[in-house]
């Protein structure tokens, strides 16, 4: 882990962030700007974070207030990632299906105590995986959509309905939304020791609870990431959660 911040730590973000706006400029990518973007607000974010994380952590009322700030936050990241923005309020929806139970779960069975220090980390775990999941299956489910309009259309034209013309075209698609998460449980222990089993063992933790808060972490993921991908599915198939562009081409 890294020391306590000073010049060190400086240089090595500094030098880092150099690097990888270096590369893609050489690389031809067009991404230094957000890049760059990016590595000021994470700074911003954290140092933020890091002056009010003892308030928050301290009560449960102002750890479920926090939790309910990352959750806003992911679904506005969500929505404007998948281009559609106006349907934040079913990005929402699907994303919250998938944080709910999973949480309610590992809290009410124990298996994590429901206080504000355990509350903010696993909460921001799960809610940030049900967001990767929600924005990866719209840009692939629509830009399937875009790609494949001709088949959308000669489903309707032989008298399907629009959720079964759509179903046709994105149930393929749907699986590569979990992959990130599957990857990430198949392979645990072997190709990386995620933050939570870190993050225990660093705590004072024995290996075998870090190995089972790394567990209980991968496998929360998995069900907030899978009941987000089927709810937004259902909500897309409806005509709910679709962009602009889309929901003017097809027909009511």
């Amino acid at each position: 882990m890294p020391n306590e911040p000073g010049p060190a730590l400086v240089v090595a973000l500094i030098a880092l962030l150099l690097l990888a706006v270096t590369i893609s400029w050489l690389g031809g990518l067009r991404h230094q700007k957000q890049i760059a973007t990016a590595a000021v607000r994470a700074t911003i974010q954290l140092a933020v974070v890091a002056l009010v994380i003892t308030a928050v952590l301290g009560s449960v009322w102002w750890s479920l207030l926090f939790g309910a700030f990352m959750l806003g936050i992911a679904v506005f990241t969500s929505s404007r990632r998948i281009e559609a923005p106006r349907t934040w309020p079913w990005v929402g929806v699907a994303i919250l299906t998938g944080v709910v139970p999973t949480l309610a779960i590992i809290f009410a069975s124990g298996a994590v105590p429901f206080t504000g220090a355990s509350l903010v980390p696993v909460a921001g775990i799960v809610i940030g995986g049900a967001m990767t999941a929600s924005s990866l299956t719209g840009r692939r489910v629509f830009t399937a959509m875009r790609d494949e309009y001709g088949t959308l259309e000669a489903g309707l034209s032989i008298g399907l309905t629009r959720p079964e013309a759509i179903d046709e075209v994105i149930r393929r698609h749907l699986p590569e939304a979990l992959v990130p998460g599957l990857d990430q449980t198949r392979t645990v222990g072997l190709v990386t020791l995620p933050g939570a089993f870190v993050g225990v063992l660093l705590g004072g933790g024995t290996p075998v609870q870090a190995g089972a808060a790394q567990l209980l972490v991968l496998i929360g993921l998995l069900s907030a990431q899978t009941i987000t991908v089927v709810v937004a599915s259902r909500l897309i198939r409806a005509g709910l959660l679709l962009p602009a562009d889309l929901r003017n081409r097809l027909p009511l």
